[in-house]
């Protein structure tokens, strides 16, 4: 089971090593075009756990009205020096500071697989309670079930812990929650773990 302390504490550490590591090209972006694209004029999106900002904040504020959050300080501080037009908030997915239909759209990339997996339903439903009525998620999710931890992660000697939940899990959790699956994109993406970690990509309406 992930321990969100050792998450948190991790994440704080090794800030500029992830920052460092971390590719802003993919299929992964290229999907956040497509969802970005259809959001209507001064969305205001929520990015959950935005990390440092980049690329997946930047790209938002580009063209929204956007809020990141996140669970690490150190990596706010990152984001506010790289995405300065955005809102940032450090909290728990778990239970999101935000009021109800808050944002018109969430994006959660790689940030759910440090959840503990008993506890992604939860977060899930924490997305539909910020949104808005018709409001919509775009999310990350391992396409198999897997839990894993490094002790040296990124050659850092700091430990990282995962609790992928699955695609098959994430379809439930979404249903649960009220959300309608628009589009599955199972691809390759470098944001986080390399070209060779694959994700699917989930694209939801919350229904009214």
């Amino acid at each position: 089971m992930v321990d969100k302390e050792t998450v948190r504490r991790g994440y704080d550490r090794l800030a500029e090593a992830y920052a460092a590591d971390r590719n802003e090209t993919g299929r992964g972006r290229e999907v956040l075009a497509d969802f970005l694209g259809a959001l209507p004029a001064s969305a205001r999106v929520l990015d959950a756990g935005c990390g440092q900002g980049t690329p997946v904040l930047s790209d938002l504020s580009a063209s929204a009205t956007a809020t990141g959050l996140d669970v690490s300080r150190r990596q706010l501080e990152l984001a506010a020096d790289r995405v300065p037009d955005a809102a940032l908030a450090q909290g728990d997915m778990v239970r999101l500071p935000f009021g109800d239909g808050a944002f018109d759209a969430v994006t959660a990339y790689h940030s759910l697989i440090h959840v503990p997996a008993e506890q992604h339903q939860a977060v899930v439903d924490e997305f539909a309670r910020v949104l808005v009525d018709g409001g919509r998620l775009l999310c990350s999710e391992g396409p198999e079930p897997w839990h894993g931890e490094n002790a040296d992660w990124l050659d850092t000697d700091v430990e990282m812990q995962w609790d992928i939940a699955g695609a098959e899990a994430t379809r439930r959790h979404l249903r649960n929650a009220g959300f309608v699956v628009e589009r599955e994109s199972r691809a390759g993406d470098s944001l986080a773990e390399g070209d060779d970690a694959r994700w699917t990509f989930f694209t939801a309406r919350l229904e009214g």
